[in-house]
């Protein structure tokens, strides 16, 4: 499947600019993946070039995980882009320049059970592997969350559920194997795994973790970058007419990110995969602050970071001013 290959690498790509003499660049990171889609149907449609003007030459650059993102955004290899915020904690903690700007989508994870795993309920995750992309990433946090409320915890944590890392692409392989016991993960794997390998479907992304309000995907950029105001609200604009678009055409988003995805990987997206992902998510540019402190409070638990103090970090002034 297309997307998976996509998430195994990295790759730059920039956009065509008109015009010659010094420009201004604006390095926009995100993932080859349906969660990201507010920045690939931007991108798609223009609107990007549209609200920064052909004075600025825009640059992408696709990553595969939240903490190279984090890390090419520290070394501004990246201003702004999406990105889960769980990365985003995990780099706040340790040096406060980053900003959340905007919400992008909302849930789109789920968490299901292999077919062999004898797991029917969350309870009997006591003792079982479960797989997750990245230490200290989004589901991470949203796969911690869950365990609380059935009064589990990791192995790390003096608990009996052993969170086993894997790249998402990579689950349905080890569901076969009979590698783990469970995937907390975004679509459309978890999809891939319901169908593929007859997985058990243990939480649907309106009942993991926050539900709904589980913010899976922001729009963040470095406190520096924010000073050119102009570009940042320009970005913004760009980010709302997308969410806009999503929300109101929703088969021409799609075609618009199949079209986009197999571009970056070569290889079609499955319509069944894609109908299924927009069905498990929300595009927005809501933040839910509550729940982002809330996963910082998790974050610190898991000793991913020193402090859950993150006062500072979402500023939504600037989608405010837009949104006027």
């Amino acid at each position: 499947m297309g997307i998976l290959a996509a998430c195994g690498g990295q790759g730059n790509s920039g956009e065509k600019s008109t015009g010659g003499g010094d420009k201004k660049e604006v390095k926009i990171g995100y993932f080859p993946n349906l969660t990201h889609m507010a920045t690939i149907v931007a991108l798609e449609k223009g609107y990007f070039a549209e609200e920064f003007g052909k004075d600025v030459k825009i640059t992408r650059k696709t990553v595969s995980n939240g903490g190279l993102f984090m890390e090419a955004m520290a070394t501004k290899t990246i201003d702004i882009g999406t990105v889960g915020p769980g990365p985003v904690l995990n780099f706040y903690a340790k040096d406060p320049s980053y900003r959340i700007l905007s919400g992008a989508v909302n849930g789109g994870a789920v968490l299901v059970a292999s077919e062999k795993s004898g797991v029917k309920d969350l309870k009997d995750l006591d003792g079982k592997k479960v797989a997750i992309p990245v230490i200290g990433s989004t589901q991470d946090v949203m796969l911690r969350k869950a365990l609380q409320e059935v009064g589990l915890k990791p192995t790390t944590n003096g608990g009996t559920v052993e969170l086993f890392a894997a790249a998402p692409a990579d689950t349905a392989t080890l569901f076969v194997q009979n590698s783990v016991d469970a995937a907390a993960t975004q679509e459309p794997w978890g999809y891939i795994l319901e169908t593929q390998t007859k997985g058990k479907l243990l939480l649907d992304w309106d009942k993991f973790a926050w539900g709904k309000d589980s913010t899976n995907t922001v729009v963040t950029a470095r406190k520096d970058f924010l000073e050119n105001e102009d570009l940042v609200k320009a970005y913004l604009k760009a980010h709302v007419k997308a969410v806009n678009f999503i929300k109101e055409n929703p088969e021409e988003s799609k075609k618009l990110l199949a079209s986009h995805l197999k571009g970056l990987t070569g290889k079609e997206i499955n319509e069944d995969e894609l109908n299924a992902a927009f069905s498990r998510l929300e595009v927005t540019t809501a933040v839910n602050e509550n729940v982002i402190q809330e996963m910082a409070d998790i974050s610190k638990e898991a000793k991913y970071i020193p402090s859950n103090d993150i006062k500072g970090l979402v500023d939504l002034k600037y989608l405010e001013e837009v949104n006027k």
